[in-house]
């Protein structure tokens, strides 16, 4: 007993800490955010003890609103927490694989499956509206590579459909922090036996081309392969 309330003790320091690093952050992106939580709190506490005055129980509408005004501050606060993350990690690389990861239960997703040198990257999530492409970097490159892939993924499972999401601030593209709502709404076609298997067949996949055999070393200079291929004797 005396070790979970140890432990419970140590891990409220680190909540707090980190909540207060949260917050310093934010301001850097937000610099009005002290104000606009200060003016939640204290008006959501004033509504609750006004209405109490008027009935005649300040001191019971008091502690409700000043529950309430902690409660509105938490969420005016983890919007405003979020948006400004969104806005620090907008035009990063890897920016839209951090946001996979926290679409919600029920996404497979793998990152970087494909990428070209100037790190124009294609991620995949696979869920229940199937398998859902993400791109970042220049349109105008990434688009090839985008459709490459997704050529890809028509052979291995024709059977499920394939979206192609672009990550940017140009027409036709996906805003990052708009990224998560996006594939949220898309239409859930597969079961979750499906996903699995598909999952399943994908990893299969990944496993057959990292264990392909490549040949060692550079190829010598002046070295071709033989027209037709090698001949049977």
């Amino acid at each position: 007993m005396a070790r979970k309330e140890s432990a419970a003790d140590a891990a409220n320091p680190g909540r707090l800490k980190q909540i207060a690093l949260t917050y310093k952050m934010t301001r850097k992106a937000d610099k009005m955010i002290g104000l606009v939580l200060a003016a939640v709190g204290i008006g959501t506490l004033g509504v609750f003890l006004a209405i109490g005055f008027l009935i005649g129980h300040p001191i019971y509408l008091g502690i409700l609103g000043l529950l309430l005004a902690f409660l509105a501050s938490a969420i005016v606060f983890g919007r405003r927490a979020e948006r400004a993350a969104f806005g620090q990690m907008e035009g990063q690389p890897g920016a839209a694989a951090a946001v996979l990861d926290n679409v919600g239960r029920g996404w497979t997703t793998t990152p970087a499956v494909a990428m070209n040198r100037s790190q124009d990257v294609v991620h995949r999530a696979v869920g229940k509206a199937g398998i859902v492409l993400v791109a970042e970097g220049n349109p105008n490159r990434v688009k090839s590579l985008l459709a490459a892939e997704k050529k890809k993924m028509a052979r291995i499972v024709a059977d499920v459909p394939v979206h192609d999401i672009l990550v940017g601030t140009g027409e036709g593209q996906v805003e990052l922090k708009k990224l998560r709502t996006t594939m949220l709404k898309l239409p859930r076609v597969l079961s979750g036996p499906q996903v699995t298997a598909t999952n399943d067949r994908l990893r299969a996949l990944g496993d057959l081309m990292s264990n392909m055999p490549l040949p060692k070393g550079p190829m010598p200079k002046g070295m071709r392969m033989p027209r037709g291929g090698p001949k049977m004797r």
